[in-house]
C-alpha cells in the first residue's frame, strides 16, 4: 500500500468532513489482513483522555499504514474524542451523553485518572473519574491504551496521584472486561489488532497484566538483534566508540530483559526503526514498573 502524506490543514479538513467518523483496517505490517464486511451498524467508540500528553492518540492517528483514506472507512464510529473530534463544548458533551445512553461501545481510555482531588482534571464541569465511571457502566469492553492508563505511568508518582483504569474499576466495584495496551506511546498495531479482534469476536489471550499475548508475549531481549553481543559479553560503554557500535546496551540501562513487547519485529514509525535500532536502550515502557521503578533510563 502506498503511503499518503497529508499536511495538518488537509488532515483537519478530512477530519471535519468525516464528522469524526473513523474506520479501521487491519494493518499490513501486522500481517493480519482485515477482510470482514462492514457491519450494518458501526460499533461505537468513546475515547476518553485523562492525565496524558496525547502521545498515544498521535501514535495511532499519525501512522501511514493504513493511510488516512483507508482509515476513514465505515467500520467503527468514534462518537467522542476530545483531541480529534470537530465538535467542542456543549455539542461535544451532548454527543458523549448520547453515546453513553446507547451503550455497547468500545471505551478507550488514554492517560491516568487523578484521585488526589477531582479538580486536577475536569472536562465539561465534572471530573474525568466521574465521566469514566459513567462511561464504563455501559461499555462492552474497556481498552486502557498507553502506560498511563494501563499502569499509572509517569503521572503515578505526581501530586495528583494518577491511577490506572484497573484501580478506578476496582474502587467503584465495576466488573467489566478490560484490556491493557501499555507503551509510551502505544504502538498503532497493538491498538488496531486488538480492536478488530474484539469486533470480529476473536479470542484474545491475555497475560497476568491483562495484555494481549499476541503482542506482549515475548521479551524484547528474546528477539533483540544485539542478543549475541550480550551472550559474548560485549557491552557498550562508550557511545562514541565506533568499535562498540552494535554492542549490547545492558550497561547503558536497557530494560529489554524484563520488558514484554514485539518492538523488534514491528518496529516503529511504520516499520522504519525502534529504540535499540536507534542505539537507545529499551526503557521498559510496556511494564507496570515504568518509569519510576525502572529509572534511571541510561544506567543500571
Amino acid at each position: 500500500m502506498k503511503a499518503k502524506v497529508f499536511t495538518r490543514r488537509q488532515f483537519l479538513k478530512l477530519s471535519v468532513s468525516a464528522a469524526a467518523t473513523l474506520g479501521l483496517s487491519r494493518l499490513p505490517m501486522g500481517e493480519k489482513l482485515f477482510a470482514q464486511s462492514t457491519p450494518s451498524k458501526k460499533p461505537a467508540v468513546i475515547w476518553l483522555e485523562g492525565q496524558d500528553c496525547a502521545g498515544c492518540t498521535e501514535s495511532v492517528f499519525s501512522c501511514l499504514t493504513p493511510d488516512l483514506r483507508s482509515v476513514l472507512l465505515d467500520v467503527i464510529d468514534i462518537r467522542y474524542h476530545e483531541t480529534v473530534m470537530a465538535g467542542t463544548g456543549a455539542p461535544a458533551e451532548s454527543a458523549l451523553d448520547a453515546a453513553i445512553a446507547d451503550g455497547g461501545y468500545v471505551l478507550v481510555v488514554e492517560g491516568s485518572i487523578p484521585i488526589a482531588d477531582p479538580r486536577y482534571l475536569m472536562v465539561g464541569g465534572q471530573s474525568v473519574e466521574t465521566t469514566f465511571v459513567e462511561a464504563a457502566a455501559n461499555a462492552a469492553v474497556i481498552l486502557a491504551v498507553g502506560s498511563c492508563a494501563a499502569f499509572g505511568g509517569i503521572p503515578r508518582i505526581g501530586i495528583p496521584q494518577g491511577k490506572p483504569v484497573s484501580y478506578i474499576l476496582s474502587s467503584h466495584s465495576i466488573s467489566k472486561t478490560y484490556i491493557n495496551l501499555p507503551g509510551c506511546p502505544l504502538h498503532p498495531t497493538w491498538f488496531f489488532d486488538t480492536v478488530l479482534d474484539f469486533l470480529a469476536g476473536n479470542s484474545i489471550s491475555l497475560d497476568s497484566s491483562k495484555r494481549p499475548l499476541t503482542h506482549y508475549g515475548s521479551k524484547i531481549h528474546t528477539n533483540c538483534p544485539r542478543r549475541t553481543s550480550n551472550s559474548s559479553k560485549k557491552f557498550l560503554s562508550d557511545w562514541n566508540a565506533a568499535s562498540q557500535q552494535g554492542f549490547c546496551l545492558y550497561n547503558k540501562g536497557c530494560k529489554g530483559k524484563e520488558t514484554y513487547a514485539d518492538c523488534p519485529s514491528l518496529k516503529w514509525n511504520d516499520g522504519v526503526n525502534w529504540c535499540i535500532g536507534n542505539n537507545a536502550p529499551c526503557s521498559g515502557c510496556t511494564e507496570s514498573k515504568f518509569y519510576d521503578q525502572l529509572s534511571p533510563i541510561y544506567s543500571r
